[in-house]
C-alpha cells in the first residue's frame, strides 16, 4: 500500500507491506537508524518516536501504515540547524547517558512529555519515563537532564540590549 507520511518535516511516499513496523519502515526505507529495536514487544521504549509534535509512540507496535497522513518525529529531527535540542545538550551535561542504547527513546519520550508539561516535577518525569528501560544509568541522571532541559527552554528570552 502507499503511504504518505512527514517525518523530521521531510514528506515521504513509500509503497509498504500492510504488516510493516513502523520503527522498520523509518531504519531501513528511510535510512533513520536513531530509532533503534529493542524488545519488539513495546516493553523497552528504546523506539519511541514522536507522532503528529506531541505524542510519545512506540513504533515497535505501530504499523507504518498508521502514519499515513501524520507527522512523524525522530530522534535524528531534534537537532536543527546543526545545534543540539535543549535535551540532546541537558543529557550530555547531566550524564544522561552512557551506552547509549536507550538514548533516542527517552529524549522522544522526554520531548512528548515537554510538550504536555513544560515543568514536570520529578514525579512527573519519572512518570513519563516509566515505559522506557535503561539498564546502565539509574535514571537519576536522566531526570536532572530532564529537568536542566524544561528549566533551559522555560527561561524568559533574554531582554534585547538598545543600541
Amino acid at each position: 500500500m502507499k503511504i504518505s507520511v512527514t517525518v523530521n518535516g521531510t514528506l515521504y511516499e513509500r509503497e509498504v507491506e500492510p504488516r510493516t513496523l513502523l520503527v522498520y519502515f523509518l531504519r531501513e526505507a528511510l535510512g533513520l537508524t536513531g530509532t533503534h529495536v529493542g524488545c519488539d514487544t513495546s516493553s523497552c521504549g528504546v523506539c519511541v518516536v514522536v507522532l503528529d509534535g506531541d505524542r510519545a509512540v512506540k513504533s515497535c507496535t505501530m504499523f507504518a501504515a498508521m502514519a499515513d497522513g501524520h507527522d512523524i518525529t525522530t530522534v535524528e529531527g531534534l537537532v536543527q540547524g546543526g545545534k543540539l535540542h535543549p535535551l540532546q545538550q541537558a543529557f550530555w551535561d547531566c550524564h544522561g547517558l552512557q551506552c547509549g542504547y536507550c538514548t533516542p527513546g527517552m529524549l522522544m519520550t522526554s520531548y512528548a512529555l515537554l510538550k504536555h508539561q513544560p515543568n514536570p516535577d520529578e514525579p512527573a518525569i519519572r512518570e513519563a519515563l516509566a515505559g522506557n528501560l535503561c539498564r546502565c544509568t539509574g535514571y537519576q541522571n536522566i531526570v536532572k537532564a530532564v529537568q536542566q532541559a524544561a528549566a533551559e527552554t522555560n527561561a524568559p528570552a533574554p531582554e534585547p540590549v538598545a543600541t
